[in-house]
C-alpha cells in the first residue's frame, strides 16, 4: 500500500508544473487564463504540429492520412518506484463526411510493474485505424490491448513496404519524450471519456458519439487541434 501511495504522490508532484504551465504562459502575455479544457485542445494542435514538421522522426503519411480518428495526449505522466503508473488527459477527433469531428475529451490511465524507478512526462499520439478502432473509441471507455488491439506505429516519412500496419493493429501508438519521437507500447490503458472537462469546454454534458460522428458543430476554440490536424491529413493524403 505504501508503494502504491509513493507512486501517486510522484505522478501527482509531476503533473503540477504541468498542468498550471498554460496559465502561467497566459499570465506572461498579460492574458486571461484559458480554461483547461481549451489549454489541452491547444496543446494537443501544438504537439501534433511539432511532431509532424520534423523531416524524418515523424508520422508516416500513408498512416496518418488512412486513420479514422486521431487522439493527442499532451503530457502522459509516468511515474514508478517498483510499481509504475500512468495518467493523462487527451483530446480526440474523427474524420466525418464535413472534415474533421469537433474534439472530443478523454483520460486515459493503467499500471504497469517492473523494475522502474523516477517520473517523466510524454506526450502521446493515438491513430485510430479502422472502423472497429472507432467504434471501440465511440463507446467511450475501452482498453488497449484489450477491447481494442494496439501496437507501437512506426516512424519516418513513409512507412516501410515490410511493415503491415494496415492489418496489425486497430490503434497505432506513439510517443515524444525529451524530444525524441517513437513507436510506443501502450497496451493495459484504458481510455475513458472526461465528463469533466467536456462540460468545462461545451457548457453542458456532451456524448462521446454525438461529437466524434461529427453532429455537433465544433466551437471556434477547438481550432488550434482542428487546423492543425486538417492541415497535416490533407499533406499526407497528396
Amino acid at each position: 500500500m505504501m508503494r502504491i501511495s509513493l507512486v501517486l504522490l510522484l505522478v501527482c508532484c509531476l503533473a503540477t508544473p504541468i498542468l498550471s504551465a498554460t496559465d502561467q504562459d497566459a499570465k506572461a502575455n498579460n492574458e486571461e487564463p484559458a480554461t483547461k479544457a481549451t489549454g489541452r485542445v491547444e496543446a494537443a494542435g501544438t504537439v501534433l504540429d511539432e511532431i509532424q514538421a520534423a523531416p524524418d522522426q515523424r508520422i508516416p503519411e500513408e498512416i496518418l492520412g488512412s486513420a479514422e480518428c486521431v487522439a493527442v495526449v499532451p503530457s502522459l505522466l509516468n511515474g514508478g518506484f517498483v510499481f509504475g503508473a500512468r495518467y493523462g488527459k487527451g483530446v480526440a477527433s474523427c474524420r466525418t463526411p464535413k472534415g474533421w469531428s469537433a474534439p472530443a475529451f478523454f483520460t486515459i490511465g493503467g499500471g504497469s510493474f517492473g523494475l522502474q524507478i523516477g517520473g517523466q512526462a510524454t506526450d502521446v499520439i493515438m491513430l485510430i485505424m479502422n472502423k472497429n478502432g472507432m467504434n471501440d473509441l465511440l463507446s467511450s471507455q475501452f482498453k488497449l490491448g484489450g477491447d481494442a488491439s494496439a501496437a507501437a506505429g512506426p516512424v519516418g516519412r513513409h512507412a516501410s513496404a515490410d511493415t503491415d500496419w494496415k492489418m496489425r493493429a486497430e490503434v497505432l501508438t506513439y510517443s515524444r519524450s525529451r524530444g525524441l519521437f517513437a513507436g510506443l507500447e501502450l497496451n493495459g490503458a484504458v481510455i475513458k471519456q472526461d465528463k469533466d472537462s467536456t462540460r468545462e469546454f461545451y457548457g453542458r454534458m456532451v456524448p462521446f458519439k454525438t461529437s466524434l460522428k461529427g453532429d455537433i458543430e465544433a466551437p471556434p476554440t477547438a481550432y488550434p487541434f482542428l487546423s492543425t490536424l486538417a492541415k497535416w491529413a490533407q499533406q499526407a493524403a497528396k
